[in-house]
């Protein structure tokens, strides 16, 4: 699985960096404690099976479209397979753009039913994972509104990348030359 991502400006990064921190020191779950290299804080549009270069070729249009200006909304809680404490992005007019030209690029040579469903515009709901756990309504935890910083209020989203989940393999996705 290929996964189609964003990622923040410098200052949203340290945010979240500074987020994942407090989560970790305070026991509870953090992407803090996920050491893969390749981890770093962004914002998933979407996930297909491989890039094809039809699917490329798209998607160096989206990546010549960044930097693209949006804002946090503050702390959300999913509680779906796992569970999810994470920064919601406000998802207005531009935000809402740029996703859906990235559903229509992974769509586009294979259509939507392998996709995961979360991601379809309509129900996508953009946020950057602060933490992650299999264990049910482990973020109702009362403490965490205080142990958060808040989120800062502009976020550039700068670099598209994707993410093999085989290989671990990351690969910065450019606009044509």
């Amino acid at each position: 699985m290929r996964t189609v991502e964003v990622l923040l400006d410098e200052t949203a990064d340290a945010a979240v960096r500074e987020a994942w921190r407090r989560l970790a020191e305070a026991g509870l779950p953090s992407q803090a404690r996920h050491r893969s290299p390749t981890n770093s804080p962004h914002l998933t549009l979407a996930a297909c099976r491989e890039l094809t270069a039809p699917i490329r070729w798209e998607l160096a249009d989206v990546a010549a479209s960044l930097p693209l200006a949006v804002r946090f909304t503050g702390a959300v809680r999913f509680e779906r397979p796992t569970s999810v404490l994470a920064w919601a992005l406000d998802l207005d007019a531009p935000l809402a753009a740029l996703h859906r030209r990235v559903w229509e690029a992974v769509t586009s040579d294979g259509g939507p039913q392998t996709l995961n469903p979360f991601h379809e515009p309509g129900r996508w709901s953009p946020h950057v994972t602060l933490g992650r756990t299999r264990r049910a309504g482990a973020f109702a935890d009362r403490r965490i509104p205080g142990l958060l910083p808040a989120p800062p209020l502009s976020v550039r989203l700068i670099t598209l990348r994707s993410y093999d989940t085989e290989t671990g393999a990351l690969e910065v996705l450019r606009p044509r030359p």
